[in-house]
C-alpha cells in the first residue's frame, strides 16, 4: 500500500479503479432512483439484507437457495447451518455499529467476531494469539503471524478514524481484503471481512439503505474468481489491487442489480 498522506486516495487513482467507482455509482443511482424505492424502501432493504446473508454464507461454505435460508429457523444443528446463521446475525448486526466504525473499527470487528461465534470461549472477539489455529479451510494463503495481525489491524484502524478521499469502493475494498488477508480470528474471518465491507458501504453513504449487496455479487462472480481476485489484493502490486477492487465494484453492481429486480417484482405486483 502506498506510503502517502492518504494511501487509500492513491489507491484510488491506479488505472481502472476511476471506472470502477464511477460504474458503481450508476448501479447504486439505478436502484435509488427507482419509482418502488420511493414508497417500500423498507421491503428492498429486508430482502437485500436476507440476499446478502445468503451469499456471505454461500462464500464460507453454507450455499442454500434462498428460499431454504427464507424458511428455516434452525441455524445451530450442523456447521453449514451454523454458518448461515452467523451470516444472518452479522447483516443484522451492521446496521447498529455504523455510529462506532469510526471511532473504534477495532472494537466494531471485536463486535462482529462475536455476534458470529455466538460464543463466550476466551478466544472469541480479540484478534488471534500465536499457535491459535485458524478455521477458514476456503482460504489456503499464507498465515501472517500475530505480530504482523496487530500491526496491520492498528493500521487499518488509523485509517478509518483519520478517514480519506477516496471514493467508498476503494476503502470497502481495502477493509475486505485486508481482513481476509489476515484472517485476524481464529474463526469466521470470510463472515466478518464482508459485514465489515458492508458497513464501510453503508455508513460512506454509498449505500446508505443497504439495497446493494455486495454479498450477492461475491457469491454470483464464484468462489474461485473472488479467491483470485484476492491473491491479486495479498500481491500488493498495483494491478493486483486495481483487479481486486474492480471485482468489489462489480460485486456491489451485482447486489445492486438484484435489488432492482426486487422492485420490478414488487412494482408488477403492485400493477
Amino acid at each position: 500500500m502506498s506510503t502517502t498522506a492518504d494511501p487509500l486516495a492513491a489507491l484510488g487513482a491506479l488505472p481502472g479503479v476511476a471506472e470502477s467507482v464511477e460504474s458503481v455509482r450508476k448501479a447504486v443511482d439505478r436502484v435509488y432512483g427507482h419509482r418502488i424505492m420511493r414508497r417500500r424502501s423498507n421491503a428492498i432493504t429486508s430482502e437485500a439484507a436476507l440476499r446478502a446473508a445468503r451469499g456471505s454464507a454461500a462464500l464460507s461454505g453454507a450455499d442454500w437457495a434462498l428460499e431454504e435460508v427464507r424458511r428455516r429457523t434452525d441455524f445451530g444443528t450442523d456447521d453449514e447451518s451454523r454458518v448461515m446463521g452467523a451470516a444472518l446475525r452479522l447483516t443484522a448486526e451492521a446496521g447498529q455499529l455504523l455510529s462506532i466504525w469510526r471511532q473504534s473499527p477495532l472494537r466494531v470487528l471485536a463486535r462482529l467476531h462475536l455476534v458470529a461465534a455466538a460464543s463466550d470461549e476466551s478466544r472469541v472477539g480479540r484478534p488471534r494469539q500465536d499457535g491459535e489455529a485458524v478455521d477458514e479451510p476456503l482460504i489456503e494463503l499464507p498465515l501472517p503471524d500475530a505480530r504482523e495481525v496487530s500491526g496491520r489491524l492498528d493500521g487499518l484502524a488509523d485509517l478509518i478514524i483519520a478517514g480519506s478521499s477516496a471514493p467508498a469502493l476503494v476503502t470497502a475494498a481495502v477493509v475486505h481484503g485486508e481482513l481476509l488477508a489476515l484472517r485476524p480470528f481464529t474463526s469466521h474471518n470470510g463472515l466478518v471481512a464482508r459485514a465489515a465491507e458492508r458497513i464501510v458501504l453503508i455508513g460512506s453513504g454509498l449505500d446508505p439503505k443497504a439495497v446493494c449487496p455486495a454479498e450477492v455479487g461475491h457469491a454470483e462472480q464464484g468462489r474461485a474468481e473472488y479467491l483470485a481476485a484476492l491473491a491479486g489484493y495479498v500481491s500488493g502490486t498495483p494491478e493486483g489491487m486495481a483487479a481486486w477492487i474492480a471485482h468489489c465494484g462489480r460485486a456491489i453492481e451485482f447486489g445492486a442489480r438484484e435489488s432492482t429486480a426486487v422492485c420490478e417484482a414488487l412494482q408488477r405486483g403492485a400493477a
